[in-house]
């Protein structure tokens, strides 16, 4: 409709500005009088322009109730939808209460006690799972403790025993040599060394029958250690037993090859050169020379 109207007014716009061309070219014809046709095609104007002011404001009322009507159709949707949504949650509360009575739940505090018992179970369970893996834990950690305190004190053990070898070894006294094996059996006692050196520094001394006593407990600490055996035999010489020691060392040269050559050289095998199981000991050297 408002576009008929629009047409209509640029069809008669058209055909004036013809006319007007026509008359600014050719002469008017004096059959038609100017008065006659102007206000004829104003009025004519005028009236399209009031048509189409009427059809835009029918649009335009047109329109305002198409608005309204989607509006209110819109406002009722939402009321519906609330509607069947409150209606749903008390269809779903519904279902839900009579699930629970079918399921023997009387009331929400038996629902809360249950839960609350359950919660306290799986936090008891895991309280003493946990309490166990502390437990185990706490046991590693005093074993790895204890393991970490045994090597320290072996550890500083070892160094003093060490420190009293070296002031053994630099020492030239004999009862300060005493002392100070004293002090490394008094770490160790079992130190099958110290034992046998003492030993030694006790024959030195004309104390044959203490130094006898220790080479037994070397060899009986270890019975394969061949200065044991040495330095029981140099001990027995000194007592007389010739027999014994002439085993003795036997035994330390079969264990230690390299003893053979010291042999000749220590003072205390002086009183078994006489005898044939004693120069049967050196006659490989002897015929080595």
């Amino acid at each position: 409709m408002p576009y008929t109207s629009a047409f209509k007014l640029l069809l008669i716009v058209c055909i004036v500005l013809t006319f007007s061309s026509v008359k600014a070219d050719t002469p008017i014809t004096p059959e038609i009088d100017e008065p006659l046709y102007k206000p004829f095609i104003e009025r004519y104007i005028l009236d399209e322009l009031k048509m189409l002011r009427q059809d835009q404001q029918a649009m335009r009322r047109e329109l305002t109730d198409k608005v309204a009507e989607a509006r209110l159709d819109a406002s009722d949707r939402a009321v519906r939808y609330t509607t069947d949504t409150v209606n749903n949650i008390f269809f779903i509360i519904t279902a839900a209460a009579s699930i629970l009575v079918l399921l023997g739940w009387r009331s929400l505090r038996e629902v809360r006690e249950t839960i609350k018992d359950q919660v306290e179970s799986q936090v008891s369970t895991m309280t003493l799972e946990y309490e166990k893996r502390l437990n185990e834990l706490e046991n590693k950690l005093v074993i790895r403790s204890e393991q970490i305190i045994s090597a320290q004190e072996k550890i500083s053990q070892t160094n003093q025993v060490h420190s009293l070898w070296m002031r053994a070894g630099l020492e030239t006294n004999l009862h300060e040599q005493i002392n100070i094996y004293d002090q490394i059996l008094d770490v160790n006692p079992n130190d099958v060394e110290a034992l046998t050196y003492k030993a030694d520094s006790l024959l030195d001394l004309g104390e044959a029958r203490w130094a006898l006593s220790l080479s037994n407990q070397a060899i009986d600490h270890d019975q394969e250690y061949a200065l044991a055996y040495w330095q029981r035999a140099c001990a027995e010489a000194a007592l007389g037993q010739h027999d014994e020691a002439v085993r003795d060392l036997e035994t330390a040269i079969l264990q230690s090859p390299a003893l053979k050559d010291e042999v000749a050289n220590e003072t205390a095998f002086e009183v078994l050169h006489d005898y044939l199981s004693f120069k049967k000991l050196l006659q490989p050297d002897m015929q080595d020379d």
